[in-house]
């Protein structure tokens, strides 16, 4: 039947109402999700100029802040806040944050950086299908990447850098065929890279430093396109990669590569920053390097390179800077590099022919080059050389020979000098790798901190006595580092080259090994990037009654001595500056809280001293004593702090814990004023004079403030940490904060410091200012 026209009118009419409706109501709902998004990010000042009347798909984009609308619908979010004075409170819920986001459903774009996000990344965030970039820089994201990403089959850029992100890369990466940039910078990612990575054919970049990943690199020469490679700060090696010849940028400084570079690194055309340095590179350094067409800063600092250099060498015209220093080369400095600063060429600790820059003598190159298995470049022929090779060989077989003898002599010896001694056997005792299922079932939780570990360390294992003797050569004296209430410290290296620490603690009465392994069980725990962690142990008894003869705890080496020496003794021309005071106190409570927290049951009363805590090659933080119960057991009596026999209860635990934050707090003490403190009535006074000055101006906190960091901190990030400090050394225990409240407001002081740091320019006296990558 036709429908009149008069009636056909009034049908498109309201057609067109109901699409004008929906229209309004779909841009007035996203409208609403922004100012909830607002609202959740408690109001930052970059957001200051939405309010219920903007239209968000006609404002004016900022650096800061853009939207972009398509068709009246969202498809891109750009948040940056000002990084340091960004901070969500502590009822902030990460869910309800991207249960927000989602309502945006045609999100292509999205980036929000510093923010001061934090939490788990929500699965969720897969229900944005369309979206093709997620840039979350610079927050306080932990754990793993959720699976739910892996949904997402247009990703084109995925950047998490600066974030918390742990656990090992997933296998299925390989789920974004179009993804062209993997950013994952300054994150606690570890284990080794997933084979999937390499199907990636649209990668670009992939910038992965400054995490614990470790072991070889899958094969990515079949990734045509790759441009930036930046694996800065890991454990990967020992081979070189295999790559595709179109690298820019690549940079594997700092991890454990330790062979020869392979012939086709000369043929990376459009290389223009190659970073070798911090290695254990060997073999001839291929002077080709210096004259590819696009090379602009070269750096092989810190390696075993051997070979000459020649005066006529020729040099790439765009070349700025280059680092050659602490290698094996001998010969002359190029001239095409004698024409550039100090600064822009370095080249000290090899053996080359000028009295610029300090070098060696030509036989310490060839002698160190011996010593690791490669024969320095000479220009001799045929018979010379054989006679040099076979010489070497028979020195070395005949110095094997020497030393096989004379170890049996003194094995020989040592077995007259023991013989008296009562037999012992070595027993095996493989520690538990999960807590027995009634403890957990007894506990409310084990703490994030646990999994926010990120430890690079190898298994916990049992070692035998024999692994034992080797690395430390017997327990010979040069190797003994120390004897305390808690036994006696000697200095290992393994066969795979690690360095522990061993102590022996000899026990004086009978116990059989079961009795120890519930405290073994507990020590197999101990593991975090802010403890001395544990790697094992070995029990010896005796053969007679099967007791305890000795017990061995090993532990990772830490070469860097104490904090106090960084601070307040000692490293005189390098103190830590201020940022990385913070860093450093942020990682003592990182460590402290994991103890609470990350273990069932939890480590109380540590007795944390200054002098307890060491800092690794990194400058990471680490607390080296702690209260191990095996300990009470070893002396025969429970010491100050010991666990109790009811140690679960909610108030003892409180106490505890509150103990603990008393001893941080001195340590922080110490931090600010940079001066030791030994006793508990200089800690009185020195804190009374720290609360008169917070109550001050800035010049009564500077006056507090150790005189070594004066250029270089932010007053609010002081301030910050003398708050903190004051609240933990209050005399009432119930009065002082939290663990988890001392570390929220530490972060809290290192953003600050940063955001001021960026501003101000204030670069590290002990470490260089990391690569800042620029991605678009």
């Amino acid at each position: 039947m036709a429908i009149p026209f008069q009636y056909s009118a009034i049908l498109v009419l309201v057609i067109l109402m109901v699409l004008f409706n929906h229209s309004e109501q779909l841009q007035s709902s996203e409208g609403k999700s922004l100012l909830r998004i607002q609202h959740l990010l408690n109001y930052p000042s970059v957001l200051n100029g939405w309010n219920s009347s903007t239209d968000f798909c006609n404002f004016d984009p900022s650096p800061s802040v853009t939207v972009v609308c398509y068709e009246e619908s969202i498809t891109q979010l750009h948040i940056i806040g000002n990084k340091g004075t960004q901070i969500l409170p502590r009822n902030f819920s990460i869910d309800s944050f991207v249960t927000t986001l989602v309502t945006l459903p045609n999100l292509k774009v999205l980036t929000l950086v510093s923010l001061g996000l934090w939490g788990q990344l929500p699965g969720k965030i897969a229900r944005l299908p369309s979206l093709e970039i997620l840039n979350i820089s610079s927050n306080f994201f932990y754990d793993s990447i959720p699976e739910d990403l892996s949904s997402l089959t247009g990703l084109q850029a995925l950047i998490l850098d600066d974030n918390m992100f742990s656990g090992e890369l997933p296998h299925w990466f390989d789920s974004f065929p179009l993804l062209g940039v993997l950013s994952l910078r300054k994150n606690m990612f570890n284990g080794t890279l997933p084979n999937s990575l390499s199907n990636l054919e649209n990668l670009r970049v992939i910038v992965l430093s400054h995490n614990y990943f470790n072991g070889e690199i899958p094969d990515l020469s079949s990734l045509r396109n790759l441009q930036v490679f930046d694996l800065e700060d890991n454990d990967f090696g020992p081979q070189f990669p295999q790559l595709g010849n179109k690298l820019v940028t690549l940079i594997l400084s700092k991890n454990k590569f330790r062979d020869a570079l392979p012939a086709r690194v000369s043929s990376f055309y459009q290389l223009q920053r190659l970073d070798l340095s911090h290695n254990k590179f060997v073999g001839p350094f291929p002077g080709s390097l210096l004259t590819l067409p696009s090379i602009t800063y070269l750096n092989i600092a810190d390696n075993k390179f051997t070979g000459m250099l020649f005066e006529n060498q020729s040099c790439s015209a765009d070349l700025d800077f280059v680092d050659l220093s602490s290698n094996l080369i001998s010969g002359h400095l190029p001239n095409c590099l004698k024409s550039h600063s100090k600064e822009k060429v370095q080249y000290a600790g090899n053996c080359l022919a000028t009295r610029d820059q300090r070098q060696n003598r030509i036989s310490f190159c060839r002698n160190e080059a011996l010593a690791v298995g490669i024969l320095p470049q000479r220009r001799k022929r045929g018979e010379a050389a054989k006679v040099i090779t076979f010489g070497v060989i028979g020195g070395f077989v005949g110095g094997i020979a020497l030393v096989g003898l004379i170890f049996l002599i003194v094995r020989k010896v040592n077995a007259r000098k023991t013989i008296k001694q009562p037999k012992t056997r070595l027993i095996s005792e493989n520690a538990s790798t999960s807590y027995p299922s009634k403890l957990l079932s007894d506990a409310r939780y084990i703490s994030q901190t646990m999994k926010l570990g990120a430890l690079g360390v190898p298994a916990y294992r049992t070692f035998s006595l024999e692994e034992l003797e080797e690395a430390t050569h017997n327990f010979d004296t040069s190797t003994f580092m120390g004897e305390g209430s808690q036994g006696q410290m000697y200095r290992g290296r393994l066969k795979n080259g690690l360095s522990v620490a061993i102590r022996c603690l000899k026990m004086k009465r009978s116990y059989s090994t079961q009795k120890f392994m519930n405290h073994i069980e507990l020590i197999s725990k101990l593991r975090h990037r802010h403890l001395v962690s544990s790697l094992g142990h070995c029990f010896e008894c005796y053969l007679d009654d099967s007791s305890v003869s000795r017990i061995f705890l090993i532990f990772e080496y830490v070469p860097n001595g104490t904090l106090r020496s960084w601070i307040s003794e000692g490293h005189t021309r390098q103190k830590l500056n201020w940022a990385q005071r913070i860093a450093a106190a942020v990682g003592v409570a990182k460590g402290l809280q994991f103890l609470h927290t990350g273990i069932v049951p939890g480590v109380y009363s540590n007795n944390l001293k200054m002098t307890d805590v060491l800092l690794d090659h990194n400058l990471v933080a680490k607390i080296s004593s702690y209260n191990l119960p095996l300990l009470a057991e070893y002396m025969g009596k429970v010491r100050h702090g010991a666990v109790p026999k009811d140690p679960n209860t909610a108030e003892r635990k409180s106490l505890e814990e509150k103990n603990d934050v008393y001893d941080f707090g001195v340590i922080l003490l110490e931090i600010i004023v940079g001066k030791p403190i030994n006793s508990k009535n200089e800690v009185e006074l020195v804190k009374d004079e720290l609360q008169s000055s917070i109550s001050g101006d800035e010049t009564a906190r500077r006056s507090m403030v150790d005189p070594a960091v004066h250029k270089g901190y932010s007053d609010q990030s002081l301030k910050t940490m003398m708050e903190v400090c004051s609240k933990c050394l209050l005399k009432n225990p119930t009065d002082r904060p939290s663990v988890e409240d001392v570390l929220w407001n530490l972060q809290f002081a290192a953003q600050v410091q940063d955001g001021w740091r960026g501003d101000s320019g204030e670069g590290s006296p002990v470490s260089p200012r990391p690569l800042h990558l620029t991605l678009y």
